[in-house]
This record gives structure tokens, C-alpha cells and sequence, in this order.
């Protein structure tokens, strides 16, 4: 096989009036994948989740791939405000939604970064909902945020016959205790504001030396805390979470 045929094999282009979801992984952007690569190098429009500021995790993961292109692309950002308030965050993915189907209808490719991936609480499911059923829709997976913790730690997630579950921070104290109490590893997410109310449940349920603490994996501000008396007792940054395993693991 010729080197052109082979290289060809591994080309990848968006097709028009098509919507691609792609994860850029959990930060460090050598982490992002070949396929999200030639995404973003390929498609007619770029957009992703940016704060009210104007500023773009996903965007800013994607930075170089991004200023790689040989030809600008029509970039939109969703500013979304960071809410528990989900009727503000369904106006923001409406809005969005009208303008990408705009694109959409007049024959645009376009792809939308998502911080880890796609369908792991990722803003694309929102508006894969809304745009679904009336286009061409991909995904293409990213690294998680739990595997770039997993191997920070250098820890298993799973072993044999271990059982694993991931929460929200934003699950109450009941299913979260009850979700330490039933499974040997957990991780839970979007643990910023709740680190408090976390750190007391892992004491109560006695996983306190089974945790782990990470935030901006993969990021220049990376932080990792594996003796939780470290840790603050106070609330920390959107992007943390706790990875909980045993420290007996079967063989």
C-alpha cells in the first residue's frame, strides 16, 4: 500500500449540513483526539459553551487545533451562565439551537467541542435533543474527566468483581451516602460547591481515606489531593470532582 493510500485512511472531513458533537477531552490538549482534530480543521462552523465573560474551556482546549486551520471558520459561542437554574440554561440552548440550525439549513457543517465528552454531562445532549431529529447528527467520544483522573491517580477504577458509579455533587446526601455505602469505587462529579457537604458524607460513611480530591485535571492549575485532611473544608471550582476507591483491591 502506498503512503498516500494509507494516510488517507486516517483523513477525516465534516460533511455539510451535518452536526458533529466532539469532546476535547478533560484539558490537556494532547489529549484530543485525531478525529476531533480533523473536525475542527474541516468544518464550516465551530462553536462551543463559552462563560458570561466570554471565555471557552473547550475552546481554549481546542486552542491550537483551532489556529491550525488554513482557513478561518465562523466560530459561535453559547454564553452560558453558570446557574442551577435550568429554565436560564434551556433559553441558552434554545437560542443556540435557532442559530446552529440556521447554518445547519443552509448546508454548514458544524461542529460543537465539548469539554470531556460529548454525552458524559455534556452540553451537547441539550442540543442534540433540539436539533436530532431534523439533521445529520455524529458524535465523536472524548477522553472523560474520570479516566484523566483515574490515570493521574495511577489507580484502577474497576477491578473483578468491584462495582462503580458516578454521581453529581448535585445529588442529595441520601443517594449520595447511600451510592459510598453500596459501591467500591465512585467518582462524583461537579463537586465544587458541594465539597463541603461531600467531604462530611465521605467522614460519615467512613470512605474518608478512600478519597481523592482533582481539579483543572489536565490544566496548568492542576491540583491533587490524596489525603483529604489537606483539603479545604470549604467550596471549590466547577471543574473538581472526588474519585473514592479501596485501599484493599482484590487480586
Amino acid at each position: 500500500m502506498s503512503n498516500n493510500n494509507s494516510n488517507n485512511q486516517y483523513a477525516y472531513k465534516a460533511t455539510p449540513a451535518t452536526f458533529y458533537g466532539a469532546g476535547v477531552g478533560p484539558g490537556d490538549p494532547l489529549l484530543l483526539t485525531l478525529k476531533t482534530h480533523q473536525l475542527i480543521q474541516s468544518a464550516d462552523v465551530i462553536s462551543y459553551i463559552g462563560n458570561t465573560d466570554g471565555h471557552s474551556q473547550a475552546r481554549e482546549i481546542a486552542r491550537h487545533s483551532i489556529e491550525a486551520r488554513t482557513s478561518a471558520a465562523e466560530e459561535v459561542m453559547v454564553k452560558m451562565p453558570m446557574s442551577t437554574n435550568r429554565s436560564l440554561a434551556n433559553q441558552a440552548y434554545d437560542e443556540a439551537a435557532m442559530l446552529l440550525r440556521q447554518h445547519l439549513a443552509a448546508g454548514k457543517s458544524v461542529v460543537f467541542l465539548c469539554e470531556g465528552d460529548p454525552l458524559f454531562f455534556g452540553s451537547f445532549s441539550y442540543l442534540l435533543q433540539r436539533l436530532g431529529g431534523d439533521f445529520a447528527c455524529q458524535v465523536v467520544p472524548g477522553i472523560t474527566s474520570v479516566n484523566a483522573a483515574a490515570a493521574t491517580l495511577q489507580q484502577p477504577l474497576t477491578l473483578l468483581q468491584e462495582s462503580f458509579a458516578v454521581v453529581s455533587g448535585r445529588h442529595t446526601d441520601q443517594q449520595i451516602e447511600q451510592t459510598l455505602a453500596q459501591h467500591d469505587s465512585v467518582v462524583i462529579m461537579k463537586a465544587g460547591q458541594a465539597r463541603p457537604r461531600i467531604l462530611a458524607l465521605l467522614r460519615q460513611t467512613g470512605r474518608w481515606q478512600d478519597g481523592h480530591y482533582l481539579e483543572y485535571i489536565g490544566r496548568d492549575q492542576q491540583r491533587l489531593v490524596s489525603n483529604l485532611d489537606d483539603l479545604e473544608d470549604q467550596a471549590g471550582p466547577y471543574f473538581s470532582l472526588f474519585v473514592i476507591v479501596r485501599q484493599e483491591r482484590p487480586v
